[in-house]
């Protein structure tokens, strides 16, 4: 970090700010990737990795990478899913393969992440330990970013600043007005653990219980008898409600059809909670002068599945591209860059409207929720646009 300007800096250095780093990186410019970990970490998060997301991380070069990472066992391929109604209706639905062939996945962060990390430093991005303080703001323009690395303060100017600095961004945090921030009506609370069980092999699965509804809880294969598992739900109406979600995964656990697949006592490791931010609410910026934002610090996370990584990564590789625009003319502005706005809804807020609908009202009514799960059974153009959604 001993040069003190850059062209980009990339705050945050999970799925989304690799990317971003990797596409600017290879387009030759001096990118500097920041992150308050090393490489490789774990992230709270459900692993799940649809084959868009896949086939992006493919056009920048990864592609030998993941197959690598594939036959390592780190990444689990799937074919398929397991959706349950609230009254035990059974949908199983098969995925389909991404345009290019690739399967879905169910890759843990710790190793899913460090793919792409490297990658970017492969790439000629450079990468730094560092924990992001705040943005630069000069004259209402960021012009850099202070962090605190080694125990000393240094301030680093750029060109530009992307933020992707996941649900808690500092970058986001500062730069939007405190009444534009995320409420909990769109956000969401989750539990994650791994489990030993007896997984259905390559299908994830989805319960969609009374007792848990509006939420969902989900069993996750990630190898053979290994699982991610937990359950999540509208942070609202958890906080209504004054739910305690790791005893709503045991009273899940305790269900007959679970219990039984249990192995070594159904014991819980490494269970964590986090929150997520939806893609559902208005009127949220995600273009500043000099800074875009990107993935979960930009909040978008579908909110029916509670996804995020194939919509952080669309979101980065949209970024880079108004950035090298935007840097190549010299003027990142926000008027300039305001056209990530427009690709962002373009590509994602009609999902995430349609989501949002479905999660407010559907997800409310377990009869309703049930006579879906059976039409999806007599319908498989209602289960493929089920399946789109994940």
């Amino acid at each position: 970090m001993s040069v003190t300007e850059r062209d980009v800096i990339v705050v945050g250095a999970g799925p989304a700010g690799a990317t971003a780093a990797t596409a600017l990186a290879q387009k030759g410019y001096d990118v500097l990737l920041l992150d308050r970990h090393q490489f490789p970490r774990d992230k709270t998060c459900g692993d799940a990795v649809p084959a868009g997301a896949i086939e992006l991380l493919w056009r920048l070069g990864m592609r030998e990478k993941i197959e690598k990472a594939v036959e390592r066992g780190e990444l689990y391929p799937l074919e398929g899913m397991l959706l349950v109604s609230p009254r035990g209706h059974k949908l199983h639905a098969k995925f389909q393969h991404g345009k290019q062939g690739s399967d879905s996945y169910v890759a843990p962060r710790i190793y899913f992440d460090a793919i792409i990390q490297e990658h970017a430093v492969a790439s000629g991005a450079e990468f730094c330990q560092a924990q992001a303080k705040a943005p630069i703001v000069e004259n209402d323009q960021v012009v850099g970013m202070r962090v605190q690395a080694n125990g000393r303060t240094h301030d680093i100017r750029a060109r530009l600043v992307i933020g992707a600095d996941g649900v808690t961004s500092v970058v986001a945090r500062n730069l939007r007005p405190k009444n534009e921030q995320h409420v909990d009506g769109h956000r969401a609370v989750a539990l994650r653990a791994y489990i030993d069980i007896e997984e259905l092999p390559k299908e994830v699965e989805f319960y969609l219980y009374k007792d848990i509804l509006p939420g969902y809880a989900w069993i996750f294969p990630i190898g053979k008898n290994k699982a991610n598992i937990g359950l999540g739900m509208r942070l609202d109406h958890f906080r209504k409600k004054k739910y305690n979600l790791e005893q709503m995964l045991q009273n899940f656990l305790q269900r007959p059809e679970i219990k039984k697949r249990l192995l070594n006592g159904g014991h819980l490791q490494d269970v964590a909670t986090w929150q997520l931010n939806f893609g559902s609410q208005k009127h949220l910026d995600h273009v500043f002068d000099g800074a875009i934002l990107v993935g979960d610090a930009a909040g978008f996370i579908n909110p029916l599945t509670g996804g995020g990584i194939h919509n952080a990564l669309v979101s980065a590789e949209m970024a880079a591209q108004v950035a090298d625009d935007a840097l190549q003319a010299n003027d990142i502005s926000r008027s300039r860059m305001q056209v990530y706005e427009q690709l962002c809804h373009d590509h994602m807020w009609q999902s995430m409207r349609n989501s949002y609908w479905m999660q407010r009202t559907f997800m409310h009514f377990p009869f309703i929720v049930d006579f879906l799960v059976r039409r999806m059974k007599e319908n498989s153009s209602l289960a493929q646009t089920f399946l789109t959604k994940l």
